[in-house]
Parts: C-alpha cells; structure tokens; sequence
C-alpha cells in the first residue's frame, strides 16, 4: 500500500492519469454522438467499439496489431522529436517517401531473393531519413521552424512521389496506383498467421516493438539520449555545457524521419493488399503519429499502448455497420479522442500542481519551526 501511495505521487502516475482522461472524456463524447445519430443502437455499437477487435477473435486481435503497426512508428517518429524540442508535423511526407522507395525496390529488384523485403525496409528507413534532413538543417542552421518546414516537405513529397510512380515502370495505369509488389519482397509472418489466423499481421509488428525498445534505451539509457533531450530542453544551456547543439537537432529529425520511413515501408511491404494510389492526399498515418505521441506523452512505451488502442477501436468502428453506422462514424470518435488527447499534458500539469500543493501543506511553517527551536533550547 505504502508503495502504491509513493507511485501515486510520481510524474508516472499523473501521465497514465493524464492520458485515461482524455481516452474516457474521448469515448463518452463519441457514445453522445452515437445517441444522437441513432437512439436505438447507440449503447450496442458503443458496445462495438469497447470490444474492438475481440469480436473477431482471433483475426480481428491480429487485424488490431497490423493496424497499430504502422502507427507505432509514426507515433515514435513524432514523440522522438518532442523529447528533443521538435515537433516533427512531416511524418506524413517522410512515410510516403520512404514507402515509395520501399515498393519501388519491391518490384523492381526480385534478384535480391531472401533478403529482398530487408533490403526494401531498409530503404524505406533510409529515405524517410534522408527526407527529414531539410527540415533539421533548416532548424538548426537558420532558426526556420521545423513545423514550416516539414509542412511544406509534406507536399513536396506526396507530388514527388505521385510523379515518380506516373513515370516510372511501376505504375498500374488502369487503377492509377502501384503495381503489386514481389512475394519476395512481402514482410514475413514468422509464425503471426498460427497465432492471429485470418488476420494480415506480420513480422512488422515484432519490428516495431523491437523498435520501440531501442528508442527507449536510447533515450532514457545512453548520453546521446540525454544530449539530444539537453538540447530539447535548452539549446543554448546545452551548447554552453558542450553539447552540439546543432548536430543534435539535425540528428533528431533524420532520427524521426528514419522512424516514419520505416512505417511506410511496414505498411506497404505487409502484402496486404495495400497499394500507393496517385491521389493528392496527404498519408493519414503520418498526422495519426501526433495525437498518438501526444497520448503517450511522447515516452516510447506510452506510444506502443496509445497505437494499439487506436488500432483497437478502429477495428471496432468496423464491425459498428452491424448496428446501422457508418463506418466513418469512427474517425469521428478517434477525432474527438485525438482532440482530447491534446488536453493531456494540460490535465497532468494540474495532478502535478494538486500533489505538490498537498505535499506544500505538509511541510511546518517557517515561523512555527522557528519556534519550534527556540523552545527546544
């Protein structure tokens, strides 16, 4: 019990707190729109939505991990860059980038046998990276804002890449997207398919929380996490002490970048049926990385449980047509929680002032220890 009161006290316990607020005012938001839309199925389709996947069993359990997939990585790439002090708002145009090359590879290079679909995430890896530099060079050297920046590397993006596969031999011009891509290149399932069978969740998912756990070494066990949050922290403090500042920004946002290339790469090498279509829209799992970090207060850990439960109720929305809603009813509800997840770290800062107050109150007065002592001697 004692331990239990101690870890109440902690800025653990006010982020988890933080977080489920914002998920509970989030879904009893969405359970007045569903009242509201249809009486007489609200509380069954709000049913719908908490069981998520479970009602599938276990294709929908494994249907939810191959949605979270992807998100895990947006999510890191975006709560990586604000641990550094960066808002990485690109993920977006750095998924679609690195997804790009990832299928081109994909299709292109069967030669590669075994190692055709590593070779593939790699460069996926490698391109979201690459793409990422503009907007860290920008900031470090210049003081543009990275949010300007990636914004604007977001389109860039997203019409580089729509002209590239228009002109290149990848192109399926009767459906005006890419061409499948080689079953060597296709992320294996390694044993996914005997444990979820049905469900399109593969290796990517052990990728990912293979991932999840080197950013968190990194930045919680290493000195280059604790410069790189030096910097976040204070970039001029930090360069005073010795720290690059400047390579360190530069280095967070290839780092971020390199993260959401490699979501794109986990999406589209999933052989899931799954396609870059020629469309001026901009990659929705890319922007899904910001209110996911958010929900997870940017902690890697954090991240991996906030995309599961998107993924979860995602699934969820699915199965909601059985009760007369549409299946977009649920990008409502994720949005009002995605709206609600930005009051997070609004909600923890207030738990965080209520304990320090109760623990302020606790202390004797001055003029009562003063006291105190005179009549000790």
């Amino acid at each position: 019990m004692k331990k239990f009161v101690q870890w109440i006290k902690t800025p653990s316990f006010s982020s988890v707190t933080a977080s489920l607020v914002a998920i509970i005012f989030g879904l009893l938001f969405g359970l007045v729109i569903l009242l509201i839309t249809n009486p007489a199925q609200a509380f069954p389709g709000f049913w719908t939505i908490l069981s998520g996947g479970f009602i599938g069993g276990a294709q929908g359990t494994g249907n939810v991990l191959y949605t979270a997939t992807p998100l895990i990585l947006t999510g890191l790439s975006v709560g990586f860059a604000f641990k550094t002090g960066l808002f990485n708002i690109g993920a977006s145009g750095q998924l679609i980038v690195g997804a790009f090359v990832g299928v081109y590879i994909g299709i292109m290079f069967p030669a590669l046998g075994a190692a055709h679909w590593v070779v593939g995430l790699l460069a996926a890896m490698i391109a979201g990276a690459i793409w990422a530099i503009v907007p860290g060079v920008l900031k470090a050297f210049f003081n543009v804002h990275e949010v300007i920046s990636c914004i604007m590397m977001n389109y860039i993006g997203m019409y580089l890449v729509n002209m590239l596969i228009v002109d290149s031999p990848i192109y399926d011009k009767l459906k005006s997207q890419t061409l499948p891509i080689q079953p060597s290149a296709v992320i294996p399932k390694l044993g996914m398919n005997k444990l979820f069978p049905g469900s399109s969740v593969n290796a990517g998912f052990i990728i990912a929380i293979v991932v999840v756990v080197i950013i968190y070494f990194v930045l919680n066990k290493t000195v280059f996490g604790y410069e790189l949050i030096a910097c976040g922290h204070n970039q001029d403090a930090s360069q005073y002490a010795g720290i690059n500042a400047k390579r360190n920004v530069v280095l967070a946002m290839v780092i971020a970048g390199a993260l959401a290339g490699t979501g794109g790469g986990l999406i589209y090498l999933a052989g899931a049926g799954k396609y870059i279509r020629v469309i001026d829209v901009l990659a929705s799992e890319g922007f899904m990385g910001i209110p996911i970090a958010l929900l997870g207060l940017s902690n890697p850990i954090g991240v991996f449980f906030a995309a599961i439960f998107i993924g979860y109720i995602t699934i969820g929305g699915f199965y909601m047509q059985l009760y007369n809603f549409v299946p977009e009813i649920i990008d409502i509800i994720i949005a009002i929680i995605i709206y609600f997840s930005a009051f997070a770290l609004m909600v923890k800062s207030v738990i965080g002032y209520f304990i320090k107050r109760k623990e302020k109150s606790k202390l004797p007065d001055h003029e009562d220890a003063l006291k105190g002592g005179e009549q000790n001697e």
